[in-house]
C-alpha cells in the first residue's frame, strides 16, 4: 500500500475516533450543570449601515464564558446557523478530540445539531472562542473565554475589550480577490532587490471597511463606567482576521501582567503591541480625578484605529476620531524580547528540534509552511510524548506571520539568535525575514493544528500538524 494511502487512512480512523470521543463527552451525570453556547447570526451597526454577522452565545445573550480554574469545562455547543461549524477553546489544552478543528480534532456541527464538551480547566487566564471552520471567523464566529483563578483581585474591575477588523464584502469574495492571478512577476512584491534573498516587509493585505472594539466603532463607542482612583484589569483579545495592532491607554500607564493568559513579569508602559490572536491582561489604577480615557488600538502601518472610553467619574465624554494623528509603526518583537515568564519550563535541552519555514508566493497568494501548501496528504511533525520539543521558526516572506499551536503553552525561546528566558504563549508574532524560536513540552498527546492564525493566510495553505500518542 502507498504511503499516502497510509497517511489518509491513519487520518481517517483519527477522525472516527474524535467523532466517537466528542460524542461519549455528553454522557454528565444528570446533575452536573452544563452552559449553552449558540452559535447564531445576529445583526449590528457598523459605519450606519446594518450589518449581519455570526455570534457566540449564551441563551440570556451574554457572549462567550467567564468560568473558574479547577472546574470542569462542560458546555453544550448548539448550531442554529445556516453551515456546518465547530468551536476551537483558543488557548486551552483539552484532550485533543476536543479542539476543534474539523477533520483535524473531530467533525462539524451540523446545522440544528449540538455537540457536547468536558474537560478540566488547568489554569486561568484570558483566552478565547471561535470557529474553524470555512471563513466564518472573519464573520465574528468568536467571544471571550475567562477563566478566572488566584490572581485576579477582588478589588479590580474586570473591562474585557474584543477587538475585530470587519467588510461588508463576504470572506469568500475577499479570499477569491486575493488569489487572482497578479500581472506582476511571480513574488515580485517579495523580492528585496537591496537585500537579495529576503523578502521586501508587507501589511495589511486586505482593506478593511472598519475596526470593531466590543462590536462598535469609534463613531459610537461603547462608555465603560468606572470610579476615580479605581483599579481595573483590562483583558484585550486581537479576534481580528487579519489585523496586528498596537493598544495604547493614552494618558495612563498600564501594568502588563499576562500575555495570552500566562503570567509575565510586569512591565510598565503606555502602548502594547498585539498580533492577530493574542491577548494582553493590563492592570490600570486611576487617578483620583474624574476623567475620561480613551483605551484604542492603532493598527499598524496606519492611522486608523478603534477601541473604548473608559470615564471615570462623572467626567464630560469628548468624540474620538477613528484616524489617529500619525500613522502606527509595523509591530515588533522590542517588547517581546523583554518579556519574561514567571512559570518558565524547566531548563532541559531539547530533545527535538523542528525548522519550520514559512513560505509564500505573495502573486499568486499561496502561502506554505516549508514551501509545501497544507492538504490532508501532509505528514504530520514527528514528536514523542514526554519531549522538549523546540519549533525554529524562519519566515522567508515579506508578512508578518502570528503562528499558533494548539493543544500546548510553549515559550519564546529565541529571538533572532539571542537565547532568552520568554514568555509562555500560544502565539507568536514572526516578523519578515525574522526567526523565533519557541519550545513546548509533548505533555497533550493527540492530533494538534499549527498555524498563521492570519485567516487567509491559513486558508491558502500556511497550516501543518503535529501529532504524537
Amino acid at each position: 500500500m502507498p504511503a499516502l494511502t497510509r497517511r489518509t487512512l491513519l487520518k481517517s480512523s483519527l477522525v472516527a475516533a474524535a467523532a466517537a470521543e466528542l460524542g461519549s463527552a455528553g454522557a454528565f451525570a444528570a446533575d452536573t450543570p452544563e452552559t449553552v453556547l449558540r452559535l447564531l447570526r445576529r445583526t449590528i451597526e457598523v459605519n450606519g449601515k446594518a450589518a449581519s454577522v455570526y455570534g457566540i452565545q449564551q441563551p440570556d445573550g451574554t457572549s462567550g464564558l467567564t468560568l473558574n480554574a479547577g472546574d470542569r469545562f462542560r458546555v453544550k455547543v448548539e448550531n442554529h446557523i445556516e453551515a456546518p461549524s465547530l468551536l476551537h477553546w483558543h488557548g486551552l489544552t483539552p484532550p485533543w478530540q476536543q479542539d476543534g478543528v474539523p477533520g483535524i480534532s473531530g467533525p462539524p456541527i451540523a446545522p440544528g445539531s449540538s455537540a457536547r464538551y468536558d474537560f478540566p480547566l488547568r489554569s486561568g487566564g484570558t483566552f478565547w472562542m471561535h470557529s474553524h471552520a470555512s471563513l466564518q471567523e472573519p464573520l465574528m464566529m468568536s467571544a471571550p473565554l475567562i477563566i478566572h483563578d488566584d490572581r485576579d483581585r477582588a478589588d479590580e474591575q474586570e473591562i474585557v475589550l474584543m477587538l475585530h477588523d470587519f467588510s461588508f464584502t463576504s470572506p469568500e469574495e475577499i479570499f477569491a480577490s486575493l488569489r487572482k492571478p497578479k500581472t506582476m512577476a511571480p513574488m515580485a512584491p517579495m523580492q528585496d532587490m537591496a537585500a537579495p534573498g529576503k523578502a521586501a516587509p508587507d501589511l495589511n493585505d486586505v482593506k478593511f471597511d472598519a475596526f470593531l472594539a466590543n462590536d462598535r466603532t469609534l463613531a459610537d463607542p461603547e462608555i465603560v463606567k468606572a470610579e476615580p482612583g479605581g483599579r481595573i484589569r483590562l483583558r484585550v483579545i486581537n479576534a481580528a482576521a487579519m489585523s496586528n495592532f498596537h493598544f495604547d491607554l493614552g494618558a495612563l500607564t498600564g501594568e502588563l501582567i499576562a500575555v495570552d493568559g500566562s503570567p509575565v513579569v510586569p512591565v510598565k508602559a503606555r502602548r502594547f503591541p498585539l498580533a492577530v490572536a493574542q491577548r494582553l491582561d493590563i492592570r490600570l489604577t486611576l487617578p483620583k480625578e474624574a476623567a475620561t480615557y480613551p483605551l484604542l488600538a492603532l493598527l499598524e502601518g496606519t492611522a486608523r484605529q478603534t477601541g473604548l472610553i473608559l470615564r471615570a467619574g462623572n467626567a464630560p465624554v469628548q468624540r474620538v476620531a477613528d484616524m489617529a494623528g500619525a500613522s502606527a509603526q509595523a509591530v515588533t518583537l522590542d517588547l517581546e524580547s523583554r518579556l519574561r515568564a514567571t512559570k518558565p519550563l524547566k531548563p532541559r535541552k531539547a530533545d527535538r528540534v523542528h525548522t519550520i519555514n514559512l513560505t509564500g508566493d505573495m502573486a499568486n497568494y499561496i502561502w506554505s509552511i516549508n514551501g509545501v501548501p497544507w492538504s490532508s496528504d501532509v505528514p504530520p511533525l514527528p514528536v514523542a510524548p514526554g519531549e522538549r520539543v523546540e519549533l525554529a521558526l524562519v519566515n522567508k516572506t515579506g508578512m508578518a506571520h502570528p503562528m499558533h499551536l494548539h493543544g500546548h503553552t510553549f515559550q519564546v525561546v529565541e529571538i533572532g539568535g539571542q537565547r532568552f528566558s520568554g514568555a509562555m504563549r500560544d502565539t507568536v508574532l514572526v516578523p519578515p525575514n525574522g526567526r523565533v524560536v519557541l519550545a513546548f513540552d509533548a505533555d497533550n498527546p493527540g492530533w494538534w493544528a499549527f498555524h498563521c492564525h492570519m485567516i487567509y493566510h491559513l486558508a491558502a495553505g500556511m497550516f501543518t500538524t503535529i501529532r504524537y500518542v
